[in-house]
């Protein structure tokens, strides 16, 4: 991976979008869309939305041979794996057979290669770049944070109403939100809603 930043802009289809740091790229990767009532925020429609998302910071993947129809469904395949796998492992149930097959079916194609440029200061993939490759990679980060120490740290969003789950790689350990300027600052308003309905009962 071409940087160590994570994190991407969620768009609701409702309106509104704020900043999302999973922690991880292949969690990142894990939010791009869903099935079921997650179908909604799908943004991987077309082959095209594949590559732009692979090319963008941190991964930078630029394919050079264009996505295959199977591969965007591949790619949907290993984005709902890495979504159930994370959950469960966030709910601390056993991982279920089908997401850990899928994750070890991506990661067993050719990852992407590392190759140094020219001036030795800098870094890309080598060619050709396929979108094979890349889920490849983002299976194989998968498995290494499954199977890693940060794997204890794999949480859903504290909200009750939100299922975004994250890698906590803070120091500490304690975060609980998706975003504080999301359901962080929304359960600070709860709580101070409820206090202020407390004190009104208490003056009453």
């Amino acid at each position: 991976m071409r940087a160590s930043a994570t994190g991407r802009i969620l768009h609701d289809p409702k309106g509104g979008s704020f900043r999302f740091d999973a922690g991880a790229v292949c969690l990142d990767f894990a939010h791009t869309g869903g099935e079921g009532r997650y179908a909604v925020f799908e943004t991987l429609h077309e082959p095209a939305d594949l590559a732009e998302w692979l090319a963008e910071p941190p991964l930078s993947a630029v394919l050079t041979v264009p996505v295959t129809a199977g591969e965007l469904a591949a790619a949907r395949a290993l984005r709902q794996a890495i979504w159930d796998a994370a959950h469960d492992r966030a709910a601390r149930r056993p991982l279920s057979a089908g997401a850990v097959a899928a994750v070890n079916r991506a990661a067993a194609s050719p990852p992407l290669v590392p190759e140094l440029a020219t001036g030795g200061t800098s870094a890309g993939w080598a060619a050709p770049v396929r979108a094979t490759q890349a889920l490849s990679t983002l299976a194989r980060e998968m498995i290494g944070l499954l199977s890693g120490p940060l794997s204890e740290r794999i949480r859903e969003c504290a909200s009750d109403d939100c299922p975004l789950v994250f890698v906590d790689t803070s120091r500490p350990g304690a975060r609980r939100w998706c975003a504080m300027e999301r359901c962080g600052n929304r359960h600070k308003l709860r709580a101070l809603r409820a206090r202020q309905a407390t004190d009104r009962r208490d003056i009453g």
